[in-house]
């Protein structure tokens, strides 16, 4: 389906592009939330007559974006989830569950302007994008940890995800570390004897003279 955009669309085309879409695409989003109208004849005229309309409005609603992208600034929003030993989610973060953190934290958002490159689906700090506008974007920094204590703890910087590899490996090195102090221990243990032996043979040696 061909249309007009009447803004800027990620990935799609800028305002005034005339673009196709697939049909499911256009009748459940861009045709009903008014970011786009079909490329007839009519409609081409319409847009002509009313672009400069629609561009000072578009600056306008920019200007007020942008407005609102520094008086949030740098944000973190914390999301409590219970996850295994290593890390994983039982599930994943979704962003109506981003949208909600974020309007619990004082800044109302809606699920269509949160944007997930993939689902989180482990504990951590993770950057998310919010769409203020169709050229300004917020990123916004999500905690996803198990408890309160947890996400204090890696927003002080500590990383608490530890995957199964690391766990052997950590095994491993105590396995190592307790090696090499046993083999230090009996080292030791063995120079003492070394020693004592000596003294022995040095005493016995004197009884003899």
């Amino acid at each position: 389906m061909d249309l007009i955009l009447l803004e800027r669309i990620a990935k799609l085309g800028q305002m005034g592009e005339i673009v196709s879409v697939r049909p499911g695409y256009a009748r459940n989003f861009l045709l009903p939330q008014g970011k786009a109208i079909r490329a007839s004849a009519a409609n081409k005229k319409r847009f002509e007559a009313e672009r400069a309309q629609l561009e000072a409005r578009n600056l306008e609603a920019r200007s007020e974006a942008e407005t609102l992208k520094e008086r949030i600034g740098a944000k973190t929003i914390t999301v409590i989830r219970a996850a295994s030993e290593t890390g994983q989610l039982y599930g994943s973060v979704s962003t109506r569950d981003l949208a909600d953190a974020l309007t619990a934290d004082g800044v109302s958002f809606s699920r269509n302007q949160i944007s997930l490159d993939r689902p989180i689906k482990t504990i951590g700090m993770h950057d998310v994008t919010v769409i203020l506008h169709p050229e300004v974007d917020l990123i916004v920094t999500a905690n996803v940890a198990r408890s309160q204590d947890e996400a204090d703890r890696q927003s002080a910087g500590e990383d608490l995800t530890l995957t199964e590899r690391d766990a052997g490996f950590e095994f491993e090195e105590d396995l190592e570390l307790d090696e090499e102090l046993l083999e230090e221990i009996e080292g030791e243990e063995a120079s003492d004897d070394a020693a004592e032996d000596v003294a022995e043979e040095d005493a016995a040696e004197e009884e003899e003279k």
